[in-house]
C-alpha cells in the first residue's frame, strides 16, 4: 500500500491561466536591476534571475547577484506567483505560489522589458527550483523560445538548480498528502487555498508537468545546463531534474558531487555554494574554468 501511494498525486482542480501580472522589481538586491545596465562584448546577454517556490529574490541571490555583477554581466531579478484569492488559491500571497503558466506569463513580459531595455536580442536565465521549471514553460508556451526559428529565441541558455523538472515529491511530502486523502483528509483543498497551485503543480505525474514535458524535455536552439545535488532535500529524487536532449539543444546534467564526492549543498545552497556558484558562471560562460579552477 505506502509503495502505490508514493505515485498517487491528489490535486484539486485548477483553472487556466489567466493574464499576466506585472512582475515585482520594488526589492533592492545586491548587483540586479541596473536598467542603465548595457551588455559588454565580453558578456553580450544580461542574466536573469528566476526564484523558486515561497522563496523571495533577495533570499534566494544574495550571493550569485553581486557575483556575476562582478564578472561583469547586467543583473535582473524578478518576483513572481505573490497573487492569489480563496477560490483561486495562494490566499496567503506567497512568492512563487500562484499558477505556473500564470507566472510564465510575468516572466515572458519581464524578460522583454530586460530585452528592451539593454538592447539584448536574447537573455540567459538562471532558474532555481520552480523557477528552472517556470522557464521551461515560458520557451514552450510562453514565447521565450521560437519553434519555427530557433535564431530568433529569446533565451539562449538556461541554467537549472535543483529544478522539478520531472516532479518532486518534496521529500516524502507527496506521500503523507495523499496517505492523508486517503483517510478523509481534505489536505489538497486545504494547503491549494493557502499556498496556491504551484506547489501541485511540481508533484510528481501532475496534469502540468505531463502537459509540459509532452513534446520531450527541450526546446531547440537553447543550452540547457543542469545542476544537481545528491544533497537535496526539496527535489526529490535528485537526479528526477536532469533534462534529456531533444533536437537543436544541448544539455550539460550535472551533479555538484561531481569531482568533490564530500561536498555538502542542500537544496536552498544550490544558488550560494562556492561550488555551485562557479558551475553557474562556467555554464554562462564556458572559458570562466579557464582562469578559475572549480571549487570543492
Amino acid at each position: 500500500m505506502m509503495v502505490s501511494l508514493v505515485t498517487i498525486v491528489s490535486i484539486p482542480a485548477i483553472g487556466n491561466a489567466q493574464s499576466p501580472d506585472e512582475a515585482d522589481t520594488s526589492f533592492v538586491l545586491p548587483g540586479a536591476n541596473d536598467w542603465d545596465c548595457k551588455p559588454s562584448e565580453k558578456h553580450p546577454r544580461p542574466v536573469v534571475l528566476v526564484h523558486g517556490t515561497w522563496s523571495d529574490p533577495v533570499t534566494t541571490w544574495t550571493t550569485l547577484s553581486p557575483q556575476l555583477a562582478a564578472e561583469g554581466y547586467c543583473v535582473f531579478a524578478l518576483e513572481y506567483g505573490r497573487t492569489g484569492s480563496l477560490l483561486g488559491g495562494n490566499a496567503l500571497g506567497l512568492v512563487g505560489g500562484d499558477d505556473i503558466p500564470k507566472s510564465a506569463l510575468e516572466l515572458a513580459r519581464f524578460v522583454d522589458d530586460v530585452r528592451a531595455s539593454t538592447g539584448a536580442a536574447q537573455v540567459d536565465i538562471v532558474g532555481h527550483s520552480l523557477g528552472g521549471t517556470l522557464t521551461r514553460q515560458y520557451l514552450r508556451f510562453a514565447g521565450g523560445a521560437d519553434h519555427w526559428d530557433p535564431s530568433k529565441n529569446k533565451v539562449h541558455t538556461l541554467v537549472t538548480l535543483g529544478a522539478t523538472n520531472h516532479g518532486s515529491s518534496f521529500g516524502g511530502k507527496q506521500t503523507l498528502s495523499a496517505i492523508a486523502e486517503a483517510f478523509g483528509l481534505p489536505m489538497s483543498d486545504l494547503a491549494l487555498t493557502a499556498v496556491g497551485p504551484s506547489f501541485f503543480q511540481q508533484m510528481i505525474g501532475s496534469a502540468f508537468l505531463q502537459a509540459l514535458n509532452a513534446g520531450g524535455d527541450t526546446d531547440a536552439g537553447v543550452n540547457y545546463a543542469v545542476l544537481a545535488s545528491r544533497g537535496d532535500e526539496v527535489s526529490t529524487p535528485p537526479e528526477a531534474t536532469f533534462l534529456n536532449a531533444g533536437p537543436g539543444a544541448t544539455v550539460d546534467n550535472v551533479w555538484v558531487q561531481e569531482g568533490c564526492e564530500d561536498v555538502k549543498v542542500t537544496h536552498q545552497e544550490l544558488t550560494s555554494a562556492p561550488r555551485a556558484v562557479a558551475l553557474i558562471l562556467a555554464a554562462l560562460d564556458p572559458s570562466y574554468t579557464d582562469t578559475h579552477p572549480l571549487p570543492c
